[in-house]
């Protein structure tokens, strides 16, 4: 054990027994409550373990930090006017540990973070001191170009940029979570990403710009599963002023958020999460039909999306041949292709049976 000479454990179950005693009347404020309790007791654990080592650690809740949040449980989103007060841990001269995943709304309410809980609260710190460097340590060395899952060894990015992290983690990219860069992404705040166990490994850093590398334009590759495409069709599309503001009110009035809407001048495909539409489908075909007048109207299931990243693409000749041709070789289907605004990433609809495979042909294209 720890041996630890104060009584952490009385404090936790007296700690648990209170807030379940509080809180059993409202369910959702009870669980956010239970799921901070990891979190929480592990800063304190650590924070009495290290002063009993000799190296004085102060624990701080996240309401004595400043992280004041919205008061929707399981939803927190950090309230600007929290920076402030976070500021003002430059100040203090002891080592200090906040436990992550959760904050306090106004009301006194423990509120948790919807996804990336721990990530998300390292990010707001950062921010708030105005951090040169934020390393995230985690169980892997870095962020590698494709899931080591399956790719066997893949090569680990040594530099990655916010954006090009963003497109990645959309699909599938779990190591840091995208949503804890927004904090950053202003102030241009610097992550890296460490293994906990081999803290020497260099890591991976993720930064608003870098060099790309014109042998190695596409920085990696990855594809999630479980996406719907609604594909719809009418001569004359692109004249009809308010067409794609009628489907986007069907899904809003849905309650439906759409990932991606590849177009043409006479068809649009609304891409989303299969788990957003799941059970709705019917009475979203039947809106669309009833409202839009359209010519031709079918959804497909059982999709992936592969991205394909890279701050160099749009400047290299060549690129999107060389993955259409990768996946041509193994047999792969494309049921579509996007290319955004942004020319750092290809998107490309492809079966769920194929998601592996797309990714091995695609690494082997551009890595060996």
């Amino acid at each position: 054990g720890l041996d630890l000479k104060t009584n952490i454990l009385e404090e936790i179950d007296s700690t648990l027994e209170q807030l379940i005693l509080e809180l059993k009347d409202e369910p959702q404020r009870l669980l956010d409550a239970l799921k901070s309790s990891g979190e929480n007791f592990n800063a304190k654990i650590i924070a009495a373990y290290n002063t009993e080592q000799g190296v004085p650690t102060e624990y701080l809740s996240p309401k004595e930090a400043g992280i004041i949040v919205t008061d929707e449980p399981g939803n927190a989103q950090i309230l600007e006017s929290s920076y402030e007060k976070i500021n003002e841990l430059n100040q203090r001269k002891h080592k200090i540990i906040i436990p992550g995943f959760f904050g306090y709304s106004e009301k006194g309410n423990i509120v948790t973070f919807p996804r990336g809980g721990s990530d998300i609260t390292g990010a707001i710190i950062a921010r708030g001191v105005r951090a040169k460097l934020y390393e995230n340590f985690t169980d892997v060395s870095g962020i590698y170009r494709a899931n080591p899952n399956v790719i066997h060894d893949p090569e680990i990015i040594s530099e990655i940029t916010y954006r090009e992290m963003r497109e990645l983690s959309y699909a599938g990219f779990g190591v840091f979570h995208d949503e804890a860069l927004q904090p950053l992404y202003r102030y241009r705040i610097p992550v890296v990403i460490k293994n906990t166990n081999r803290p020497d490994d260099p890591g991976t850093y993720i930064l608003h710009d870098r060099e790309f590398n014109r042998k190695k334009v596409v920085l990696g590759i990855s594809c999630d599963k479980g996406f719907t495409s609604i594909n719809i069709k009418k001569y004359l599309m692109n004249r009809q002023v308010g067409f794609t503001v009628k489907i986007l009110n069907i899904l809003a009035e849905n309650n439906i958020s759409f990932d991606h809407m590849p177009s043409g001048i006479d068809n649009i495909s609304i891409i989303m999460r299969t788990n957003q539409i799941r059970g709705k489908e019917q009475k979203i075909l039947e809106a669309i039909r009833k409202e839009c007048d359209i010519d031709e109207l079918n959804i497909e299931q059982d999709l992936a999306i592969l991205m394909v990243v890279g701050e160099g693409m749009s400047a290299t000749v060549g690129t999107a041949n060389k993955i259409t041709t990768a996946l041509a070789d193994a047999n792969i289907n494309l049921r579509m292709i996007n290319q955004g605004s942004s020319e750092i990433s290809m998107m490309f609809g492809i079966s769920n049976n194929d998601a592996e495979l797309a990714v091995k042909a695609c690494y082997d294209k551009c890595y060996n």
